[in-house]
């Protein structure tokens, strides 16, 4: 089987430039109630995020049968509607992971999705093919890996570093007979990379009953290469400060690809710690870089000011659009965790 390493093409770094993003719409389902109203509210702000990324870029969105009426009645008419059955809206994990090659064709790595670990929240049965789906209409030439995994679950530098975390590709719901070897080999072959990171564990809240089991892209990402912007819990009464110890003294001491340490970025959780439904996984970690911005999760909190100063000076040159993240994260993500890159070629 050829892979994409073989084969040439690499995943670039998600500041590369984009042809379009690629989401889903919100469908009936576990987290998506609709006897409550809460179906609508989600379909508000996942169509607000839509359109706020349209500014910069195409969008596309991927709706679920016979839903598409619905969806255009909220999103901006430059955002482009496809219909396939669905299951639920998280593209970054059930879409592809676009990849790029040196003579301008598209790629995407496939990987498998069985719902996080098969918890129970949401049937993988019509989303594991919504990659398939997305690809093809990209145009991308696809490579499908055995390894269960998701977009969330991985960041890379675009020049041979991912960072994943321990509980998520070695998660027995996962890969029961993986070991860390295996895991390495496999994002080596379907991303081009040549150094593996591995976090311990992710935020707290991400191993609730909506959770991801730690996926990596709340708690660090590139904001270019060899500088890394990493979630920083500084209260002692939320669970998450020890554990930012932790993946911060991990993250210290890592290096890149070329054997360089990283430069490290502390940005502030929310100051708010927890909600009614206990402590939060709240951040400005999971935003989403499209071409021009960064569309930055906020959470009507006092340290959201101190977050668009950071990433202001993180990302030169992009406008840092602040948009509501807190009905996403009541689903289980944010606004990186809906969006999906494809990458121009």
């Amino acid at each position: 089987m050829t892979t994409p390493r073989l084969a040439g093409f690499s995943m670039p770094p998600e500041w590369a430039p984009h042809e379009r993003t690629w989401m889903e719409f919100p469908s009936e389902n576990y987290t998506f109630t609709a006897d409550d109203g809460w179906l609508d509210q989600c379909r508000g702000v996942w169509a607000s995020v839509a359109n706020t990324i349209a500014r910069f870029e195409p969008v596309s969105m991927v709706c679920n049968i016979g839903e598409s009426s619905i969806a255009r009645a909220l999103l901006d008419p430059s955002i482009e509607l496809h219909e396939t059955p669905t299951g639920d809206a998280w593209c970054r994990d059930s879409g592809p992971t676009f990849l790029t090659h040196p003579d301008g064709r598209l790629g995407a790595t496939l990987w498998t999705f069985n719902g996080w670990g098969d918890r129970g929240f949401s049937d993988p049965t019509d989303e594991r093919h919504v990659g398939a789906f997305i690809a093809g209409l990209a145009g991308a030439e696809v490579f499908s890996s055995e390894m269960v995994n998701e977009g969330g679950g991985i960041h890379v530098d675009g020049q041979g570093t991912v960072i994943v975390t321990e509980t998520v590709q070695l998660d027995l719901r996962r890969n029961p007979t993986w070991n860390a070897e295996g895991v390495e080999t496999e994002l080596k072959s379907f991303l081009d990379v040549s150094n593996v990171v591995w976090v311990p564990r992710g935020l707290t809240a991400d191993y609730s009953n909506y959770g991801t089991n730690g996926h990596i892209d709340i708690v660090c990402c590139f904001a270019s290469p060899g500088v890394l912007l990493v979630h920083d819990q500084r209260d002692p009464a939320h669970p998450d400060f020890e554990v930012t110890q932790e993946y911060m003294a991990v993250l210290r001491e890592a290096r890149d690809a070329e054997g360089r340490p990283f430069e490290i970025i502390p940005v502030p959780a929310p100051a708010t710690l927890e909600t009614d439904d206990g402590f939060v996984d709240w951040g400005y970690l999971n935003h989403y870089i499209c071409n021009g911005a960064v569309i930055l999760c906020t959470f009507d909190d006092p340290n959201d000011q101190q977050a668009i100063d950071i990433l202001t000076k993180a990302y030169p040159g992009r406008e840092i659009v602040p948009h509501d993240a807190r009905d996403i994260f009541a689903c289980g993500g944010g606004i990186h965790c809906i969006t999906q890159q494809q990458p121009k070629t």
